[in-house]
C-alpha cells in the first residue's frame, strides 16, 4: 500500500509504501467503538461522592407515632425514601471506570483506525519535522502553508524545540507513536506521520 508524501507545501510530491497489515486493514467499526470507550472509561476518575443514610445530617428520633397518623412508619428522616435522606447506593470516590482491552483487540483497532483514515485521505507522510528554535509562530506559519487547521503529528522522536513550540497552538497535537490514541485519531480532521514513525507504528500495531 502507498501513502502521499507531501512537501513542505502540504502537496503530495510522492507516494511512499507502507506495511498493508498497519494501514490497509479492513475498518472494523464495532471494535472501534469499544477501543474508544474503553479508552475514554480508562481515562475517567472517581470524583463523584454521595452520602448513604449512615453519612446524611440526621435526628434518631421517631420523626411521628407509630400509628394512627395515617403515614407510612418511619423510624428515622435518614431514609432513602424521605427529602434529605441517604443514598441506597452512593457513588464513591474510590469508583473504577476503567475497562479491559486486550492487546490484540487493541493493535487491531488502531490499525482499522489508521486504515480508514488512510482511505478517507486523512492521513499522510512527511519526511521529518524538526525546528531550529522553540518559536510557536514558526511552526504555525508550516501548518498554515500546508492548509492544515486540525493536525495531529505522530513524529519518531518529539524533541524539545518541537514540543514547546506546539503546545499553545489550538487543534494541533504532537506526539511520540506510543502516544498515540484512538480518541485522538478519530478527533483530528488530518493526520501526519513521519517516516521514521511509520517503522514504529508497524512494529506496534502489526
Amino acid at each position: 500500500m502507498q501513502l502521499e508524501l507531501l512537501n513542505d507545501q502540504g502537496q503530495g510530491a510522492s507516494k511512499l509504501d507502507v506495511p498493508e497489515t498497519v494501514f490497509g486493514r479492513e475498518y472494523n467499526e464495532d471494535l472501534v467503538h469499544q477501543i474508544v470507550v474503553a479508552y475514554q472509561a480508562n481515562a475517567r476518575q472517581g470524583t463523584r461522592a454521595q452520602k448513604d443514610r449512615e453519612q446524611v445530617r440526621h435526628s434518631t428520633k421517631k420523626p411521628f407515632k407509630q400509628k394512627g397518623t395515617g403515614n407510612a412508619r418511619a423510624g428515622m428522616t435518614s431514609s432513602p425514601l424521605w427529602r434529605g435522606g441517604g443514598r441506597i447506593f452512593p457513588n464513591l470516590p474510590d469508583e473504577n471506570f476503567s475497562q479491559k482491552i486486550n492487546k490484540k483487540m487493541y493493535r487491531a483497532g488502531m490499525s482499522a483506525i489508521l486504515s480508514q483514515l488512510a482511505r478517507e485521505g486523512r492521513l499522510a507522510v512527511v519526511d521529518s519535522l524538526k525546528l531550529e528554535s522553540p518559536k510557536t509562530k514558526v511552526l504555525a506559519d508550516k501548518f498554515k502553508a500546508m492548509n492544515l487547521q486540525s493536525v495531529m503529528v505522530i513524529a519518531d522522536e518529539v524533541d524539545e524545540n518541537l514540543y514547546l513550540a506546539s503546545r499553545n497552538l489550538v487543534n494541533v497535537l504532537v506526539v511520540e507513536p506510543r502516544y498515540a490514541d484512538p480518541v485522538s485519531l478519530v478527533r483530528f480532521k488530518k493526520v501526519l506521520v513521519t517516516k521514521g514513525a511509520i517503522d514504529k507504528l508497524k512494529e506496534m500495531f502489526a
